[in-house]
């Protein structure tokens, strides 16, 4: 069921007051319970000496009364531990998601180490890096949600029906913040760990058995009733203290050849309890929400489908994982193996759970990922209540938007513009003076088209789109690791460009002053050439530039090109912007008028 709330802003800045009031209040209870724990301990400790030797029967008594006091103040010291740390992630969470309301990502991760240059729009549109849609996106709870996240933003969905149900996962997502919050504290309680969530998933799809034997399950009961019996005999003085010691090699002779196999297993699991116990607490939160979008079932479905449930099978194995590292303990593993030949039942259990659910392990922690995916979008959606969830149009190629924003432009100043594209062969020709928003307008476009095929909401008032390839052409750079050119760089991209149009991909192509490292003559020249080929091969798409002749071509190409402008005017001696797209062609220029206020005399 979808939570009433007010405005993001408003509902962030009560969660913040709320987990404040909390986090003061439990702070005080810890204060409270250390001074009577610590009470509890001395008063006890007193009241033992005053009685030693007077009454054996009133020493106990204070002893068993004032440890068991102390052991209640622990216990509810370490209780109100938990609450404090629970609270403080749930308010780190809500001051963080003010901060971006502001546009504020410095505290978030910047993906810097997914970014590659060659990818068709992600270094153009600021998909990773400072100031990124993915720090504005990224809510993920586990390293395998933010890997889900990232390569959505690189390779985003074109296919209508999964665009559908994402929209509706992420609108059933967004009216429930208490508990995506809720889920991305859980995830945040311990660290996110790649190599250790791939061991783990390496470890369920091997199917060795080594200790699932009648042999061994025979020696696990037989070892600990003969080590007992042994050692209560030579304590009665029936048997020597040399019987017992031969006991002892029992378990070295068990445990010694298979020593190597058992080091194996542990290296996969060991110190992982934290983590498993965390998986299980993510896996018990979605299995106990009734969600109304088909993904949300599916992924519910898959954690709980037939007699295994994710939640008791990842915390049964969590719990195998903590009884095993008790071998970390030098002489609790000398007991526990010589006694009970510890490191055999551990693996025995482990070869049992994964005859029971190592299969189903991958699945569970892939649909954990989607849905820890979704909510980093839905909470995207949750704080930009007036961003619409675009119409999808499978067929032909079109792009219609109404009122289009970066998310990155502060909304109080933030001007909104159309787009209209309605058909293959089609281009824009957007012309302009220095600074009048052309890039800007550009990666507005781009922007809200990824975001459209990740499923998510755009900001605009209205928005249909075709999905297909995205490639842009705005930010490209020289490279003197490669001893490339500008220019060279450049007309490597517009290759690959031409390449895959010419192999029938389809493209919708986005160039920001194409061609700008070589001289005016050839960039006018090969400008058009490159727009005539473009529409030959059936793209479409927005192409920015300062060169005005452009727009020439749309007298030669009346159906395939279309001029649009950002004006610039010069009133008191000052610029005046008003960033909005306009019919035809740019008519007034500004660089000369900046380089006389600079002081360059022209």
């Amino acid at each position: 069921m979808t939570e009433k709330q007010n405005s993001p802003k408003q509902f962030f800045i009560e969660q913040v007051q709320h987990y404040s009031q909390q986090l003061s209040q439990i702070k005080k209870n810890i204060r409270q319970v250390a001074a009577l724990r610590i009470s509890s301990f001395l008063i006890t400790v007193l009241g033992i000496y005053l009685t030693a030797g007077h009454s054996l029967t009133g020493l106990l008594a204070i002893a068993i009364a004032g440890f068991s006091l102390f052991g209640f103040f622990v216990f509810r010291h370490t209780r109100l531990y938990k609450q404090k740390k629970w609270a403080e992630r749930l308010l780190q969470i809500n001051e963080n998601e003010l901060r971006l309301l502001k546009r504020d990502t410095s505290h978030q991760p910047d993906g810097q180490e997914f970014l590659k240059k060659e990818h068709p729009f992600a270094a153009d549109l600021d998909i990773f890096g400072k100031r990124s849609l993915f720090q504005l996106l990224d809510r993920s709870a586990t390293h395998i949600g933010r890997e889900h996240l990232v390569f959505t933003l690189l390779y985003p969905f074109r296919k209508k029906e999964q665009l559908k149900e994402r929209q509706e996962a992420i609108a059933d997502l967004s009216g429930i913040p208490h508990w995506r919050q809720a889920f991305q504290a859980l995830g945040n309680t311990v660290e996110k760990d790649k190599n250790k969530t791939a061991g783990l998933l390496d470890w369920a799809k091997t199917t060795e058995t080594v200790f699932n034997k009648p042999v061994y399950k025979i020696l696990l009961i037989i070892t600990p009733l003969l080590g007992f019996t042994l050692l209560v005999l030579n304590a009665l003085g029936v048997l020597p203290f040399a019987g017992f010691l031969t006991f002892l090699l029992l378990p070295l002779f068990v445990l010694g050849p298979k020593l190597t196999q058992i080091n194996k297993v542990y290296e996969r699991l060991s110190k992982r309890t934290a983590l498993l116990e965390q998986y299980a607490s993510l896996f018990e939160k979605m299995e106990e929400k009734a969600f109304g979008s088909k993904i949300m079932k599916e992924a519910v479905r898959t954690l709980v489908e037939g007699e295994a449930s994710a939640f008791k099978a990842v915390r049964q194995l969590s719990g195998i994982s903590k009884a095993f590292d008790y071998r970390l303990n030098m002489f609790a593993g000398f007991f526990l193996n010589i006694f009970f030949m510890w490191d055999i039942l551990q693996s025995l259990r482990l070869e049992i759970w994964k005859n029971h659910y190592g299969d189903r392990l991958s699945l569970w922690f892939e649909a954990l990922a989607q849905v820890d995916e979704l909510t980093s979008l839905a909470g995207f959606a949750f704080q930009h209540p007036e961003a619409v969830f675009p119409k999808v149009v499978p067929d032909g190629f079109r792009v219609k938007g109404k009122n289009l924003k970066h998310p990155f432009i502060d909304p109080m100043v933030c001007v909104g513009n159309p787009v209209n594209i309605d058909s293959w062969s089609r281009f824009h020709i957007v012309t302009g003076a220095n600074m009048a928003g052309k890039s800007t307008y550009l990666r507005t476009v781009g922007i809200n088209y990824v975001l459209a095929m990740t499923g998510a909401p755009v900001l605009a008032d209205s928005f249909v789109f075709s999905p297909v390839q995205l490639f842009t052409g705005i930010k490209t750079s020289d490279s003197l690791q490669d001893g490339e050119s500008y220019f060279f760089a450049e007309l490597k991209r517009l290759k690959e460009i031409i390449v895959r149009l010419e192999k029938g991909e389809k493209l919708f192509i986005i160039l920001d002053e194409i061609l700008r490292g070589t001289n005016s003559k050839d960039k006018q020249k090969g400008s058009k050439a490159l727009l005539r080929q473009f529409v030959r091969l059936g793209a479409s798409g927005l192409i920015a530039t300062h060169d005005l002749t452009l727009g020439e071509l749309a007298a030669d190409f009346p159906e395939n090109v279309i001029n649009k402008r950002f004006e610039v005017e010069i009133e008191h001696n000052q610029l005046q912007f008003d960033y909005q797209l306009k019919e035809g062609v740019a008519q007034n220029l500004n660089a000369t008028f900046l380089m006389k206020k600079m002081g360059i005399t022209m």
